[in-house]
């Protein structure tokens, strides 16, 4: 593999490590959409900053991005603490509108400049590798490999430094504002780091795919535990796993990589979606068709139990009468009484059925409830 293309996987790479740590945050705030918000309005951050400094080559640039980002977050929630907008409508109203400003902005004072939409909307990932980083003439690297390997870094130390007042804070802002954490400069604070990510990110692979490297791997690993330490490294191997494998992918057959890895992550997301062993769609299916075997084991045994000593007790027990008497189809009686005997609720001589012990204990626990 030529050398432009693996420092373009480790690029990549780097800003998928980068995202997913803030990623997880975003995720069980439940404020995925202002990944999206953050990463387009970026553009007007970068306009008015240029409009301010002339010069290109200003961190003034980056300061502006980022800024836009944090007010981006200020304007929403003022829109939400109203109460006259929902949140979703708040992140909907805000970022079309700074997005659409910065073009403008860009249209009539900048002239000269050329908007390219795919380098805007997709990112081009592919040209990383020969924007170089240079000190003192030495050639270190490729520049956003640097720099996202140093946001990842600091976004690390940062979680481990303040994660018990994060995870509080996340999990039960009230009982934070009680002892002390102040939710809503950690919030703030989180806010920030979000919008420096992007900012980091945004040149090298561009908002697509830096939304989806915010929301996809957390939102996957969500599924996969419920400890956050362990969702926020899984978030990261699993965001450096489809860097990996789309950016790859996208050199084997020629497309964007932005939209490759993109893919990727869906891809994966759909696996733990269906796979899931906690959340997943085929385990709540099994679940469910647990629960109602064990519903019907134990209608089973209360139909039993309320005619056990009784004058009717040997025409409802029998084999090929409960049909008739539980209002189900023969075959159902049939499948139910198999697995209601193997799990040991009842007991069949070929003719009728008998309740055990544990069935008639699981009856009476039944019934006891209702009354």
């Amino acid at each position: 593999m030529p050398s432009a293309q693996v420092e373009a996987v480790a690029v990549v790479a780097a800003v998928a490590a980068a995202c997913a740590i803030p990623g997880s945050f975003l995720v069980l705030r439940r404020v995925a959409l202002l990944a999206d918000a953050i990463s387009h309005v970026l553009l007007f951050g970068i306009v008015v900053s240029f409009l301010v400094v002339r010069d290109l080559a200003s961190p003034w640039l980056l300061i502006g991005a980022a800024a836009s980002g944090v007010l981006t977050v200020a304007i929403v929630e003022t829109l939400q603490r109203s109460r006259l907008v929902k949140s979703d409508a708040a992140i909907g109203l805000v970022f079309p509108a700074l997005f659409s400003l910065g073009t403008l902005l860009a249209t009539i004072y900048l002239r000269n400049t050329h908007l390219d939409v795919d380098r805007v909307l997709l990112g081009s990932a592919e040209l990383a590798p020969y924007d170089r980083m240079t000190i003192d003439g030495m050639d270190i690297g490729p520049r956003g490999f640097v720099v996202l390997s140093i946001v990842f870094v600091l976004n690390a130390a940062l979680v481990v430094l303040f994660f018990k007042e994060l995870k509080l804070s996340t999990f039960d802002a009230a009982l934070a504002a009680t002892l002390g954490f102040a939710p809503a400069l950690l919030h703030y604070g989180l806010m920030t780091i979000v919008s420096l990510t992007t900012v980091a990110a945004f040149d090298a692979v561009g908002p697509v795919v830096v939304v989806a490297l915010l929301v996809v791997p957390a939102a996957t690993a969500y599924l996969l535990t419920d400890r956050l330490a362990v969702m926020i490294v899984l978030s990261v191997v699993i965001a450096i796993a489809a860097a990996i494998g789309g950016t790859l992918f996208a050199f084997e057959v020629d497309a964007n990589i932005g939209g490759t890895v993109a893919t990727v992550l869906g891809l994966l997301f759909s696996i733990a979606f269906l796979l899931a062993p906690g959340r997943g769609l085929l385990a709540a299916l099994l679940r469910r068709l647990r629960q109602r075997r064990q519903f019907l084991e134990t209608m089973l045994a209360i139909h039993l139990y309320q005619h056990e000593g009784t004058s009717t007790e040997l025409d409802e027990s029998r084999l090929d009468g409960l049909h008739r008497h539980l209002h189900w189809l023969p075959i159902e009686v049939t499948k139910v009484t198999i697995r209601a005997e193997r799990n040991g609720l009842v007991a069949s001589n070929g003719k009728r059925l008998r309740l055990t012990d544990e069935g008639r204990l699981v009856a009476r626990r039944v019934l006891k409830l209702q009354g």
